[in-house]
C-alpha cells in the first residue's frame, strides 16, 4: 500500500530541543472536558527528530518456516494454532458480519457501555484473517466483516463516525485503520484516510487548548470524555504505523511527549511521581491528571498512589502491558536504540521476562499483554532477548509455546481473569491469533548486532 500523506489541520507544530511552540497556546480556550485543577504541568520533554525510522508495517505472515528466526516446529505449531483459532472465530461470526455484536463495553472510567466496541473487535478479527491472506476478495468471512464495519462507521466515504455514542471513538478508529491497512485493497483507501484523520484530530493538543506543558498533551483517550491514556495512545500509533504514516508526522511527535511523561524515568520525565519511585524505565497507565497505574492499585497503593503511607513520597508502579506498549510506541516514533528512554524500557523488559502473566497485574489483561509483547518485539527486530540472569530467549519460540499450551480444544483462548472483557473467548482468541501472527511474520532484517544496553 502506498504511504498515506497526512496533513494535520489547524496547527503546524515546530519541534525544537525546547519542545513544541505554537502561537495559539494562549488564545484557544481549554476544552471543558479537561478539569484544570487536576492537570499538572512540567517542562516539555525533549522530542528529537526521527533518528531511526521504523521499518514499514508487514501485513502478512510468512509462507515458509525459513523466513522466520524460530524453529521449524515452532513455526508449524503457530500456523496450526492460528488455523484452529480462526476456525473458532468463523463459527462465532454474527449474521451481520461482526463479533460480540450485542455485547457493549465501557472504557476505563467511562460511565456507559457502548455497542461500538463490537466494531473495533470485528476490525481486529478481520485483521487476523487478512494477515493469513483471507481478504474480502477471496473470503466470505472477511467480506462480511468489512461490510459490517462499513455499515457501522459511515460507509466508504468521509462521513466517518467511529462511535455514535462517543465513548470508544479512538478504540474503534484505530482498529478500523489497522484492519483495512492489512487488507491492502485500494477500495479502502478513503476509509483508512478518514480513520487516520479522525485519530489525529482527536488527539489532545493545542486545538483543545492543551499546552505542551500539560500532562494531557499528545495523548489519546477513549473519545467523548475522560483523560488520555497509554493504551489508547499506543492503539493510535499502531494504526498510524499500520497505515503508513511517517514517524515524523506532527501527530507522532506530539504523542512522543505523552509517551515520555508515561515512563518511570526521572532523567527524561519531570513528573514528581517519576522522581520519587522506582525509576525502573517501565511505563504506567497515564500521566494525565497527575498519573495513575493499575499496578499500583494491584499492589494496594491505590490507582493514583493515594494509599501510600503518610510521609512516604507518592510514586506509581510500572507494569508489563504498558511497558511493552510504550517501548513499541517509541520505536514507531523513530527513537534510536541509544535513546535513554528506549534503553531504559528495554532494561525493564530484561528484568521482567515472562509470558506466564502480565507483570505487575498477574492474570489481568494477560492476552492484551501477549499481543503487545509480540508487536513490540517484532518492532525491535531482535531474535533473542538476554534477561538479567544472562539467559538468552528466542522470544518467538517461547511465545508460541506459551500460547499453544493455553489454547482450548475448540481452538479458542480465554482468560480466567475477566477484567477488561478477557473473560470472553472471542476477544482473547483474537488477541492470541494476532500475537501468533506477529511471531511468524517474515523477519525484516537480521537482528541488530548491538541491542539496547542498560542505562
Amino acid at each position: 500500500m502506498t504511504r498515506i500523506a497526512i496533513v494535520t489541520t489547524v496547527f503546524l507544530l515546530h519541534i525544537t530541543a525546547a519542545g513544541f511552540v505554537s502561537a495559539q497556546d494562549a488564545v484557544v480556550p481549554l476544552d471543558p472536558r479537561v478539569n484544570r485543577s487536576k492537570v499538572t504541568e512540567q517542562p516539555t520533554p525533549d522530542v528529537p527528530s526521527v533518528s531511526a525510522p521504523p521499518p514499514p508495517a508487514v501485513h502478512r505472515v510468512s509462507l515458509v518456516a525459513a523466513d522466520v528466526p524460530c524453529t521449524a516446529s515452532s513455526w508449524q505449531s503457530a500456523r496450526d494454532a492460528i488455523t484452529k483459532g480462526l476456525e473458532f472465530l468463523r463459527t462465532r461470526q454474527d449474521a451481520s458480519g461482526g463479533w460480540r455484536v450485542w455485547k457493549g463495553s465501557a472504557g476505563t472510567d467511562q460511565r456507559d457501555r457502548s455497542l461500538a466496541a463490537s466494531t473495533a473487535i470485528t476490525a481486529l478479527a478481520l485483521k487476523a484473517f487478512a494477515q493469513v491472506g483471507e481478504v474480502p476478495a477471496n473470503s466470505p468471512t472477511a467480506a462480511r466483516a468489512r461490510d459490517s464495519i462499513r455499515s457501522r462507521v459511515g460507509g466508504t466515504g468521509r462521513s466517518f463516525i467511529p462511535d455514535p455514542q462517543g465513548g470508544l471513538g479512538n478504540y474503534v478508529a484505530s482498529a478500523v485503520a489497522s484492519a483495512l491497512a492489512a487488507i491492502q485493497d485500494p477500495e479502502d483507501r478513503i476509509l483508512i484516510r478518514s480513520s487516520v484523520e479522525w485519530l489525529t484530530m482527536h488527539q489532545w493538543d493545542q486545538t483543545e487548548g492543551v499546552s505542551p506543558r500539560m500532562d494531557w498533551f499528545g495523548g489519546a483517550g477513549y473519545g467523548r470524555s475522560g483523560r488520555p491514556d497509554l493504551s489508547n495512545t499506543q492503539m493510535m500509533l499502531d494504526a498510524l504505523h499500520d497505515a503508513g504514516v511517517s514517524a515524523d508526522d506532527p501527530a507522532v511527535r506530539r504523542a512522543l511527549v505523552f509517551l515520555t511523561r508515561t515512563q518511570n524515568l526521572a532523567e527524561t520525565n519531570a513528573a514528581p511521581w517519576a522522581s520519587s519511585g522506582t525509576r525502573d524505565g517501565g511505563f504506567i497507565y497515564t500521566p494525565a491528571n497527575g498519573g495513575e497505574s493499575f499496578a499500583s492499585e494491584a499492589a494496594g497503593e491505590g490507582r493514583f498512589g493515594e494509599k501510600i503511607a503518610v510521609g512516604q513520597p507518592r510514586s506509581l508502579r510500572s507494569y508489563g502491558s504498558m511497558t511493552y506498549a510504550g517501548f513499541k510506541s517509541m520505536l514507531y516514533a523513530g527513537l534510536s536504540r541509544d535513546d535513554p528512554r528506549v534503553k531504559a524500557a528495554f532494561e525493564w523488559i530484561r528484568h521482567h521476562w515472562t509470558f506466564r502473566e502480565n507483570p505487575g497485574l498477574g492474570a489481568q489483561g494477560h492476552f492484551y499483554y501477549l499481543h503487545a509483547v509480540a508487536r513490540a518485539l517484532y518492532a525491535a527486530q531482535q531474535d533473542a532477548i538476554t534477561d538479567v540472569q544472562g539467559t538468552a530467549h528466542n522470544w518467538r519460540d517461547e511465545l508460541i509455546a506459551a500460547l499453544v499450551s493455553m489454547q482450548g480444544q475448540d481452538g479458542s483462548w480465554v482468560n480466567s481473569a475477566s477484567r477488561w472483557d478477557e473473560g470472553d473467548n472471542e476477544l482473547c482468541t483474537i488477541y492470541a491469533v494476532l500475537a501468533l501472527e506477529e511471531a511468524i511474520k517474515p523477519a525484516r532484517q537480521a537482528a541488530p548486532a548491538n541491542p539496547p544496553a542498560a542505562p
